[in-house]
């Protein structure tokens, strides 16, 4: 099972490779993102929503195991839109009731102003039975601004799951402490860079090693704390519409 598990991480390793949003600084984030989007494979089956697609880039993994996939974003994102659906997730969308089998949304609830609105919507065009897969940061920096609105403990997302009718309710950390701390660092860094051009570069230089060594560490750290719920990168809730 190692074995089988070690090729798939490989393989959406090659995937997770061609996001625009991962960098030297920042790798960690999206190792995290694939070795939990494999631990919840099984879900991935008949048809999914992506509400908050943006680029697209999980389609090629959804669709190794579902039959359709449908992205959902809105026009003003700044990423590039790849969209099948247009629509504002703070308003009602035009999707039917009952017609998706899994419904995921990964860094999004937090650039809503009405999250309510898109979680009860979730719940709605979900089948019974269906499942919700929702990822949001806890700590990190104010990005995509102006849309950036809440950040969410593991309290808050399960009232609001709960509000929006949904069962089964599990949340989870992304990582311990020293992976928060060390993309904190890393994003940091990054943030000195905006300086001319010539000392930039010079910078960067000393800044690339301690990008890998605090990325490279931080995992084995985590093994040191006890509950990564306190001081976490960010949570994952994983809910039914029974």
């Amino acid at each position: 099972m190692r074995i089988l598990l070690k090729i798939k991480l490989l393989v959406l390793e090659k995937i997770r490779i061609k996001h625009s949003n991962r960098k030297l600084h920042n790798w960690l984030v999206y190792k995290n993102m694939d070795r939990i989007l494999w631990e919840n494979n099984n879900l991935y089956r008949g048809v999914i929503y992506d509400l908050g697609c943006g680029e697209k880039p999980y389609e090629p993994l959804f669709l190794q195991q579902a039959e359709k996939y449908i992205g959902v974003d809105w026009s003003n994102t700044p990423h590039l839109l790849k969209a099948d659906i247009v629509a504002d997730l703070n308003k009602p969308l035009s999707i039917e009731s009952e017609v998706a089998d899994v419904v995921v949304s990964i860094s999004v609830l937090e650039h809503l102003c009405e999250p309510m609105t898109m979680l009860s919507e979730s719940f709605r065009i979900l089948k019974p039975g269906g499942s919700i897969l929702l990822q949001v940061p806890w700590q990190w920096w104010i990005h995509e601004a102006p849309y950036d609105f809440y950040r969410y403990s593991p309290y808050g997302l399960n009232y609001l799951f709960e509000k929006a009718g949904f069962k089964e309710i599990s949340v989870k950390p992304t990582a311990g402490y020293f992976s928060m701390m060390a993309l904190k660092t890393n994003y940091f860094l990054l943030r000195m860079l905006k300086i001319p051009k010539f000392p930039r570069a010079i910078l960067k230089g000393l800044f690339i090693p301690i990008w890998f060594i605090t990325q490279v560490t931080a995992p084995l750290l985590d093994k040191l704390d006890r509950n990564w719920l306190l001081e976490t990168q960010g949570y994952w809730v994983l809910a039914k519409k029974m």
